[in-house]
């Protein structure tokens, strides 16, 4: 399954759009390597995102066939860590 299709099935992300334009600035690793939209997610792979304001860590506990329920969609990851990055207001 295409990571940015893994992202919005999980409920991480909340569109398909906004994890292309994460990968397409270089803001989504996968096991450390900088990670297109379209790159394949396998079970057991640590993936960090790096929003604005914090970093989330976690694994591939799972990848769905089809279409996942909100229930069951925290199921599908395990999250490792979560970090606040600091914030700089300087230009």
């Amino acid at each position: 399954m295409r990571l940015d299709k893994y992202l919005k099935l999980t409920r991480i992300l909340k569109r398909r759009t906004q994890a292309k334009e994460l990968c397409d600035e270089g803001k989504i690793y996968i096991d450390n390597r900088v990670a297109k939209a379209s790159t394949s997610i396998k079970v057991g792979q640590i993936v960090t995102i790096n929003f604005k304001r914090r970093k989330v860590i976690f694994e591939v506990l799972n990848v769905p066939e089809g279409s996942v329920r909100k229930s069951e969609a925290d199921t599908l990851y395990r999250i490792l860590r979560i970090e606040e990055n600091e914030y700089n207001d300087e230009i």
